[in-house]
């Protein structure tokens, strides 16, 4: 399919607006320099690696894959298949350099492309390739970075010994299982001990796991793909940790890993230490365990319980240097901390992330007021009101090492990233971009809209809200309704971040007023508001995007509520379906993307946290379940899935077609062929274009 709409085209050539945009940031320790990567422009999607010294602005180009691997195709297929998926769990679609690791002081960065490896001196800028034992993944220099560890065939390798440091047992070693990877945020399985002599290592045993297959219908001459996937109910991945050392020692660390399955975290506090965050398996108990990597032995040091399931606080749990214990501390109102169980004084803050530390001070990403809006504070650990690094409406962010700081802003007028040094951070800064900064080189592609979406919190739930009209609209002209959501637990629609508007505005400018809300289930409003999807999906969204819908009709009188359709991808999808099956009296037609049409075909540590065990819901699992519901499909239903999602596998919209043509009742589904969850390179665009005509068609 040819993109023929400006707006569409402009976005697949751009990357969506992110080609040229500088990513992957690492500050030295000391702050004096800053590692990151970024392409030639906004039509470039092949990132390479430069270097900033953050007192001079002086900015230097130290790894380009034309240089290193002249002749590099990029493409997907090229990668190994271990990268190949951890770059689908972590949403990473740039080509060139995926990502890189490098030692404190950034001296000396690794990386790989398409499985050679290369160390780069970031001083002088020569890159040098090292033989590895097979296509490498992950690599990470040790302390001084003389020796570069990389995963080769399931192994662990140590550079320049060409043998495995660990056992040829059949387990994977140094990777992160699915579950952790998808669904925990542990998107590793290797560390190097301080002083560079032994390696901590999980140790995966994936052979009690159910295959899932991936066939491409189009070349039906190619085998199929398969790999191991966690089955709700079914078992998970057995992992060890192994501390390796390079003289051939070994030390499997214990913990009750029947209980406590999974491996959330892993680091080094010193060579004598380390530091694990695990949980049970329904996520209900999060204990942080010092182990002894001498002998293996561990001892509990903290522990999180939540009825419901303990939500994971990103920099939570960890010790201070002083040896205390930071921890989250959530009350149904909203998400704080505490050190050594003591709350601190968090005040009117929903704490989203501790990034690190500043001034002796915890560094935090926070919400406050209207949870569009994402500010930066200071907290004190030994008491004190929190201050302000930031001020005025947008999604702020940032990063710390030594006396530097890096702080992004998007808001209404852009994205802007601004590096603070030498204490010029003190106080409260605003979201403009004047001041004692220095501004990050940004060659992304304007964004085409400014888009001022109009919030608003609805019902006696306060339901974040958000309408967008054409930007040609004249009141008065009644205008067909899209809802555009998303609806699941962990991401927030409704956010002051201007890239996710650009498309809704180009909808809008479709002929639709877009709705967009965040029901209760959906983060960043109030551990509450997020746990009361509790053993049931469907309902709980279902009402509440209803209950929205109706609100914003009372305050908006040209939304048409006698056309109304439905978009989504993901659990967005899955929303979308449902909306039609089960409201038909509310939405008119949907486009579902890659819905979950049946969770108990999902994986083990999303469905499971919220849904508990198959065996002990059932009427849950069965609640949430579309594919019963296909005889009553009465409204106009697209159904779209990607052939080779290892996601939310094709199966789910297969089935739910299935049950529907069984049921007689028409609908219509776009298959993708070779295209992943994400739908990288212009499918997004050609998908949205289908949509178009799809509910242009339905709706009138």
């Amino acid at each position: 399919m040819t993109i023929t709409d400006p707006f569409l085209s402009l976005s697949a050539r751009t990357g969506r607006f992110t080609f040229g945009a500088p990513r992957a940031f690492t500050l030295a320790e000391d702050g004096t320099r800053l590692l990151l990567l970024r392409s030639t422009g906004s039509e470039d999607p092949v990132d390479r690696l430069h270097l900033l010294d953050t007192a001079t602005g002086e900015e230097r180009l130290v790894a380009d894959p034309a240089v290193l691997a002249p002749g590099r195709t990029g493409r997907r297929d090229d990668l190994p298949a271990v990268e190949r998926r951890l770059r689908e769990r972590t949403r990473l679609v740039a080509a060139g350099i995926g990502t890189y690791a490098a030692t404190a002081d950034l001296a000396t960065a690794v990386l790989v492309l398409d499985g050679r490896l290369f160390r780069i001196d970031t001083a002088t800028g020569a890159g040098t390739e090292l033989p590895v034992a097979g296509p490498a993944f992950d690599p990470r220099p040790d302390a001084a970075g003389e020796r570069v560890v990389y995963v080769a065939d399931d192994a662990l390798y140590v550079t320049p010994d060409l043998e495995p440091l660990s056992p040829a047992d059949g387990a994977r070693w140094g990777v992160a299982e699915f579950a952790a990877a998808e669904e925990l945020g542990r998107s590793r399985g290797h560390w190097w001990r301080p002083d560079g002599g032994a390696l901590l290592a999980a140790r995966v045993d994936e052979s009690a796991l159910p295959r899932r297959y991936f066939a491409d219908p189009a070349h039906p001459g190619e085998p199929a793909e398969d790999f191991a996937y966690p089955q709700a109910g079914g078992p998970n991945a057995d992992v060890q940790l192994w501390v390796l050392g390079l003289d051939r020692s070994r030390v499997r660390l214990r913990w009750d890993a029947a209980a406590f399955p999974y491996l959330c975290a892993a680091t080094w506090a010193s060579d004598q230490e380390l530091l694990l965050t695990v949980a049970d398996r329904l996520q209900q108990h999060v204990l942080l365990l010092t182990a002894d990597p001498a002998t293996g032995e561990t001892r509990e040091l903290s522990r999180t319980t939540d009825e419901f399931w303990v939500d994971d606080l990103p920099g939570t749990p960890a010790r201070l240097a002083d040896g205390r214990l930071l921890t989250a501390h959530d009350t149904p109102q909203a998400r704080g901390l505490a050190l050594d169980g003591k709350p601190l004084d968090t005040t009117g803050l929903q704490i989203r992330r501790v990034v690190g530390h500043l001034d002796g001070r915890l560094l935090c990403e926070t919400g406050q007021g209207d949870p569009a809006d994402q500010y930066v504070h200071l907290v004190d650990p030994d008491g004190g009101a929190p201050e302000p690094v930031t001020t005025g409406p947008g999604v702020h962010s940032a990063l710390a090492a030594g006396r530097t700081l890096l702080l992004t802003t998007a808001d209404a007028d852009g994205i802007r990233r601004r590096l603070l040094r030498d204490g010029s951070f003190g106080g409260a800064l605003d979201a403009s971009p004047d001041g004692p900064a220095l501004p990050l080189t940004d060659l992304s592609a304007a964004l085409p809209y400014r888009v001022r979406p109009r919030l608003a919190r609805v019902t006696e739930l306060g339901l974040p809200t958000a309408v967008v009209y054409p930007r040609n609209h004249v009141p008065g002209r009644r205008l067909p309704v899209l809802l555009d959501v998303y609806g699941g637990p962990g991401f927030q629609a409704v956010a002051a971040e201007p890239r996710r508007w650009q498309l809704r505005q180009w909808w809008a400018d479709q002929g639709f007023a877009v709705v967009t809300t965040d029901n209760r289930g959906t983060p960043f409003v109030s551990p509450e508001f997020t746990r009361a999807i509790f053993r049931r999906f469907s309902q709980v969204a279902l009402d509440d995007q209803v209950n929205a819908l109706q609100a914003l009709a009372g305050q908006h009188p040209d939304l048409d509520l006698g056309r109304v359709g439905v978009r989504g991808w993901s659990y967005g999808g899955y929303f979308a379906a449902l909306a039609v099956l089960r409201r038909p009296d509310v939405f008119h037609a949907a486009c579902a993307g890659a819905p979950p049409t049946d969770f108990r075909h999902y994986d083990t540590a999303y469905t499971e946290r919220y849904l508990a065990l198959p065996q002990d819901n059932p009427e849950g699992y069965a609640d949430d379940c579309l594919v019963t519901d296909a005889p009553g499909l009465t409204r106009p239903l697209l159904l779209i899935h990607g052939l080779a999602d290892d996601n939310v596998h094709p199966s789910h919209t297969l089935l739910l077609s299935e049950a529907l043509t069984k049921a007689g009742r028409p609908h219509s589904v776009l298959p993708l062929p070779g295209v992943t969850h994400m739908t990288p390179g212009g499918v997004n665009e050609q998908v949205t274009q289908a949509e178009l005509a799809f509910l242009r068609a339905s709706l009138g």
